[in-house]
């Protein structure tokens, strides 16, 4: 038993042994046949790059002689071409030499004309000589004595039918001198055509019914007297149906009357702080009017680069009038006739129009200063940086200075055109707002008054007056004061009612 086990376990050993051996030679034959298709498989790579090599070589080789092959050929071009200049070169060269020799031939020739024509120059003038010398001899003078005797002759001929050709040069010019001008100024005034409008003191209110003017009047007349004082416009209220007459030589002040009255109609409210309110609000609206006006009258007539203020007082022209005839509408037609009187004259028409709707601007400012209106026109224009031919324009077109530019006499007879239209003007009326200006300055004059406003006509004169600064015996004195200095100074019609106003008024807010 013992020895089967024996047996057993040593076949065993010996299974495993001879296992062993058997599987390391399978393994070996193995690993040789891996070995053998390696090598045989990095034959065959290598076999095919060998080949990818001599491709790219090939491809690289057929390249680089096809760049040779085309410098080649740019290099044969530009030789041919280097040739072909060269050979044109080798022409021209040619060309100039034969044409220098040319020139050496004709210079040489030249030279010997100016020989010739040198010697001929020479023989004349030895000619010359001896005929003066014979002419002296027979006439007895010299050649410089002749020819100053020439001279004179000459000149005194010269001088009598430049004297005569000038003569008739000026007597036609006389003739027709004035027959151009009258052509030119009717054909001016022709083509400019305006409406003929007068200025007048009264503005009718209409209303829709009698019993606003009870509304308006107030209780006591209290609102009547708050909007004449605000205002200083007399408002008469009559028998007059649907209507009430705004009274007053100042167009902005009755402007300002109707407009605020035509608000607080509407608006219903009327008491003696909604029309201080009003009057406010309406003073503001007629300044952009203004402001707006100028500046729709500049674009209208083409006239660029004005200052804003020379823009308002041009604005403020259509509520001021001269001797009854609209200020703005005179100066409008004047920058138009002076255009036109240019052009015709070729001239600068553009300036001519820009003096001529500036020329009165004197007589809009408020403050009105002792000067002529041209002059005052003419130093507000040089404030504002308006050319120099515009300033004299405007401040000669009354004589009062010297003409320096020839668009200053246009201005002068376009303004004397405008002015002298048939009904264009009346003078009655511009005496009577002369006197009403002045009324109310000799007021404002006296220490104390706020506000002057002539009503009635300039049959009453209202000086209001700051309560802290007058006591009620000096607006007494004050009144006594102003009547004698009108009865001394002034020339008026009848009689005139001074009203010095003193109130005092206590304002505060609750807020």
């Amino acid at each position: 038993m013992i020895l089967e086990v024996v047996i057993g376990v040593v076949a065993f050993i010996a299974g495993i042994v001879i296992t062993y051996f058997v599987y390391q030679e399978f393994l070996k034959r193995k690993s040789m046949n891996i070995i053998r298709e390696a090598e045989i498989e990095a034959e065959v790579i290598k076999k095919d790059k060998i080949l990818q090599a001599k491709e790219k070589f090939l491809q690289l080789k057929s390249e680089h002689e096809k760049a040779i092959n085309e410098k080649n050929q740019k290099i044969l071009t530009i030789e041919n071409r280097l040739k072909q200049r060269e050979g044109m070169v080798s022409s021209k060269f040619e060309e100039i030499q034969r044409k220098n020799k040319e020139l050496e031939a004709i210079r040489e020739n030249m030279d010997n004309q100016l020989e010739l024509i040198e010697k001929r120059k020479e023989d004349l003038e030895k000619v010359h000589r001896q005929q003066v010398e014979q002419l002296e001899a027979i006439s007895g003078l010299s050649a410089e004595e002749a020819r100053q005797q020439l001279t004179d002759s000459l000149k005194d001929e010269a001088k009598t039918q430049a004297m005569s050709y000038i003569n008739e040069i000026v007597d036609e010019a006389k003739m027709t001198a004035g027959r151009e001008a009258k052509n030119i100024i009717v054909d001016t005034i022709q083509r400019v055509a305006t409406e003929t409008a007068i200025e007048n003191s009264v503005t009718v209110f209409n209303i829709d019914n009698d019993e606003i003017k009870g509304r308006i009047i107030g209780r006591e007349g209290r609102n009547i007297r708050a909007l004449e004082a605000a205002t200083g416009v007399e408002i008469i209220v009559d028998d007059t149906p649907e209507a009430i007459i705004l009274s007053g030589f100042d167009p902005v002040r009755r402007e300002i009357a109707r407009l605020a009255l035509h608000q607080l109609v509407t608006d219903g409210r009327i008491h003696p702080a909604r029309i201080e309110e009003i009057v406010q609000k309406t003073e503001k609206q007629i300044e952009e009017e203004i402001i707006e006006v100028g500046k729709r009258t500049a674009i209208d007539l083409g006239i660029h680069g004005l200052h804003p203020e020379l823009i308002r007082l041009v604005g403020k022209m259509k509520y001021r009038s001269s001797y009854g005839q609209n200020l703005l509408q005179h100066s409008r037609e004047v920058a138009n006739l002076c255009a036109i009187m240019a052009a015709e004259l070729s001239l600068n028409a553009k300036l001519a129009k820009r003096a001529g709707l500036l020329h009165d601007i004197g007589k809009v400012p408020d403050d009105e200063p002792e000067l002529p209106h041209a002059i005052l026109g003419m130093k507000l224009a040089e404030k504002y940086k308006e050319r120099a031919e515009v300033c004299n324009a405007i401040g000669s077109h009354h004589d009062e200075m010297e003409m320096t530019t020839l668009i200053a006499p246009i201005i002068q007879a376009c303004d004397a055109i405008s002015g002298a239209r048939p009904g264009a003007r009346r003078e009655i009326v511009e005496s009577y707002i002369k006197r009403l200006k002045d009324l109310e300055a000799l007021a404002l004059s006296y220490p104390g008054v706020n506000k002057t406003y002539a009503i009635q006509a300039g049959r009453e004169l209202r000086v209001i007056v700051g309560s802290e600064k007058v006591t009620d015996k000096e607006a007494e004195d004050l009144s006594n004061d102003i009547a004698k200095k009108i009865q001394d100074e002034m020339t008026y019609p009848g009689q005139v009612k001074i009203t010095v106003i003193r109130e005092t008024r206590a304002v505060s807010f609750a807020k």
